[in-house]
This record gives structure tokens, sequence and C-alpha cells, in this order.
């Protein structure tokens, strides 16, 4: 059983890695196809605005980005980067957006206490987090989708570092948009 779930994992790792154009398989399930349109969804966000569509943000590029857990050592780093980066994603008409199954007034004080100026969303149901293949056992993974301005899903990012994901992001938007 252990040798299996090993299995099963290396397997999801050697095909995440050969970066293909089409649905991979990856921890969290089959991923969505590049270069195709990315699933609109509706959350509710801590921002005090109620809720938040993907589509509300046509005309900018949109960093999604699923994470495990608010408060824990890696997310807060991570979300701690795109927080110091956010200058730089504004500068480059791109919208960070912050997806996890925690609840809005779990968002809201994690905002609050790290002083994030980026919208989280709850996906308390984890219904978004598997439409994106990121979502495992009651918990959305550490996944980032980049979204073009006519919302085409153009780049995926699994099993990110935290210390060093929003620098790839942002060397990754110079890159498409030069």
């Amino acid at each position: 059983m252990v040798r299996r779930r090993i299995s099963s994992v290396l397997l999801a790792m050697v095909v995440i890695f050969l970066g293909t154009q089409t649905p991979v398989l990856a921890l969290g399930g089959p991923q969505l196809p590049l270069n195709e349109s990315a699933p609109n969804f509706t959350l509710p966000t801590n921002t005090g605005d109620g809720e938040i569509s993907l589509s509300d943000y046509r005309g900018q590029w949109v960093v999604l980005y699923f994470y495990p857990k608010d408060f824990t050592p890696g997310c807060t780093l991570e979300a701690r980067r795109f927080q110091q980066d956010l200058p730089k994603y504004e500068a480059k008409n791109t919208q960070i957006l912050g997806v996890s199954v925690d609840d809005v007034d779990s968002h809201r004080e994690f905002c609050d206490a790290e002083g994030l100026k980026f919208p989280l969303l709850a996906d308390t149901t984890g219904k978004v987090s598997k439409i994106y293949g990121s979502f495992l056992t009651g918990m959305s993974l550490r996944h980032t989708y980049l979204i073009d301005p006519d919302g085409i899903l153009k780049e995926r990012f699994l099993g990110v570092r935290p210390a060093i994901h929003s620098q790839e992001i942002l060397a990754y938007l110079e890159q498409v948009r030069s």
C-alpha cells in the first residue's frame, strides 16, 4: 500500500516535470490544459466586497495561487513575498488572488496580521481547488496558475517553493511580456 502510494507520487512528479502542454497528472488531480480558457469561479473574500469572480479581472494578468493554510510558515512566507512584490505586479497590470479552504474570518485575520493588500478567497468546500487540480485531503495544494488578460490559462507552477515563488512569477511575466 505504501509502496503503491510512493509510486503514484513519483509518477506524478515525473509527469509534472515533463512540462507538456496537455493536461498533466499532478498531486491533487489532473491539471487544466494550457492555452485554453481558465474556469471562471466566484468565491467570498476577506476584503469586505462580498465575493470576487475571476472574470472581474479580465483585462489584467491574474496570479491565482492556491495554498494550504493561513498562518502556517510556508504559506506566510509565500504571502509575504507576494506582498513585498505587489508594486511590481501592479506595474505589470497583474492581480494576485490567493485561495485556500480557510474561511473569510481566517483570511481577514491573516491579512491583518501580515499586512496583505491583495484578496484571499475562501474556497471552504474545495470546489474551485478541485477544478484547478489543486486539492488533496481537505486542503488546497501549493499550486499557482497564471491567467492572461483574455482569461486564458498560460502557465502553471506546481509544488512551488514559497521563498522564491513570487520572483519566479515576476520573471515569467517579464519573459512573456517582452
